[in-house]
């Protein structure tokens, strides 16, 4: 039976019957799934195999037996790994795409009596159950499903309000019930944790918020938007979780930084496009926030011409029925010199956030293009303390259009409130919260999101605030942004 290159989109899961895990508490845990009952070997297999144990996180080294294959004959064991990538066209979002990812962990020799033994290191990559597949001359022998154990741990365990809480996550799986973990702090929901373009390895931070003491932090199943709180009454008990201690110490707090150093580095651009005869513009940064001074270069034009440069955005939105469309606006005019060349400067507009051509046209005729893209930014939060009830200005610019780009969520000390959206608005985002709480200090923080889209593995994980979006945000490269307000006595 020759091996099969399976392209492999998530889809709903069939789960055979595994025994429940309970909860652990620690500061590093393993999840220690059971093994899955693996598929039956057909009258085609030859042999036996087995891996001991049967299940093992990334990195711990087991040993593979095997015995009834052909004597004296080289095989190789072949793990089954994936790859995962977000689908994302035209500004929409449509799920996510696993690919069958096949690696040999190496090849042994058969003794006399068709037996061998042999250990391998756990692969890093997707946890949860693999095919590792015997196989002579790229023809499967036989195959063991072997489960890989989810780890999860903290650091550091304690620290002042405003630490930061890294939170790392090893052998998260790819399917549906299988990934999506949750964070909870305090019994208040967080956000989301996803490793679809990361390999199932994740790493997230969230800060130490609330009063001197122990705080508890959870990662629990949640692939349908919010956490599964009786996971171990459903049809995939096997699921774990996990529960954390953060003692929150009483010395001087850690204050996120200042707003402006928040956004994303500036991007310079590639210059002048090779091979290039006729006419061209480029710009000398390729991105950065509203009002982020960028020079406009040109060559190859109609000398002494007047010409029109054109920047474009993208107006409308998704719920007023109208839709949206690119349109131009003017960003000015240049005189090209005796040699063909344009030197413009002008500051990056107050616009969406995203991609934006900008167009030089001789009478309404285009001789050439670029693009600039807006990154979003924050200012300072306003005021920044005052009693309980105060209105808090949150002002963000440059917040996408796309639907993985056009919502930020807000968390307030760890707890999800809401989501902001900036299309409507040309990336202008105004958020009035009420201060709220006990005097001290209090944490804002505004994460991604994937506002709306579809997803054929029916996982929902829209319009919450995704913890992972340094690593594993769809579509577009994007900041978070963190505040503290001091709640004073009334």
């Amino acid at each position: 039976m020759k091996r099969a290159k399976l392209i492999l989109i998530v889809a709903v899961m069939a789960l055979g019957v595994i025994t429940a895990t309970s909860c652990q508490s620690a500061l590093v845990q393993t999840s220690a799934t059971p093994q899955a009952n693996s598929p039956q070997p057909t009258s085609s297999y030859i042999g036996e195999f087995s891996i001991n144990p049967s299940h093992a996180p990334i990195g711990a080294i087991v040993t593979a037996v095997g015995k009834g294959f052909d004597p004296n004959t080289e095989l190789e064991l072949v793990w089954e790994g994936f790859t995962g990538k977000w689908n994302i066209a035209g500004g929409n979002y449509t799920g996510r795409t696993f690919t069958d990812a096949m690696q040999s962990l190496g090849k042994v020799e058969t003794d006399a009596s068709g037996g061998f033994q042999t250990t391998f290191t756990v692969p890093s990559g997707f946890g949860f159950g693999h095919d590792v597949l015997v196989e002579k001359q790229n023809e499967i022998q036989n195959k063991f499903n072997f489960d890989v154990d989810m780890k999860v741990s903290i650091s550091p365990s304690s620290g002042p309000v405003g630490t930061p809480i890294n939170i790392d996550v090893q052998g998260m799986g790819w399917r549906p019930l299988e990934n999506s973990p949750e964070v909870i702090y305090d019994n208040k929901f967080t956000g989301w944790i996803s490793s679809v373009t990361t390999d199932g390895i994740a790493h997230l931070t969230i800060p130490a918020v609330g009063a001197p003491g122990k705080h508890i932090i959870q990662i629990i199943h949640g692939s349908f938007t919010f956490p599964y709180m009786n996971v171990q009454q459903s049809p995939v008990s096997y699921l774990p979780s996990w529960t954390f201690e953060f003692t929150v110490t009483n010395e001087t707090v850690i204050q996120p930084p200042d707003a402006q150093n928040q956004s994303l580095p500036i991007e310079k651009g590639d210059g002048k496009p090779d091979s290039t005869t006729g006419p061209a513009i480029w710009t000398d940064i390729a991105s950065g926030t509203v009002g982020t001074p960028v020079t406009l270069q040109g060559s190859g034009l109609p000398a002494g011409k007047r010409l029109d440069l054109l920047w474009f955005r993208v107006v409308g939105s998704r719920v007023s029925g109208h839709g949206w469309e690119e349109a131009p606006i003017p960003l000015g005019n240049v005189t090209v010199g005796a040699d063909g060349t344009i030197i413009f400067p002008f500051k990056a507009l107050d616009d969406v956030g995203g991609p934006h051509r900008i167009e030089v046209q001789d009478a309404g005729t285009k001789l050439a293009e670029t693009s600039f893209t807006i990154t979003p930014s924050a200012f300072a939060i306003s005021p920044s303390s005052g009693p309980a009830g105060t209105t808090i200005t949150i002002h963000l610019k440059g917040v996408g259009w796309t639907q993985t780009a056009n919502i930020y969520t807000l968390v307030y000390d760890n707890a999800y409130v809401g989501y902001a959206c900036g299309f409507n608005s040309q990336g202008d985002v105004t958020v009035y919260l009420p201060a709220t709480g006990e005097p001290g200090w209090h944490y804002i923080d505004l994460y991604p999101a994937i506002y709306t889209g579809t997803d054929m593995s029916q996982t929902n994980n829209f319009r919450i605030p995704q913890l992972t979006f340094q690593d594993d945000h769809p579509g577009e490269k994007l900041p978070a942004f963190h505040f503290a307000f001091q709640v004073t006595q009334g």
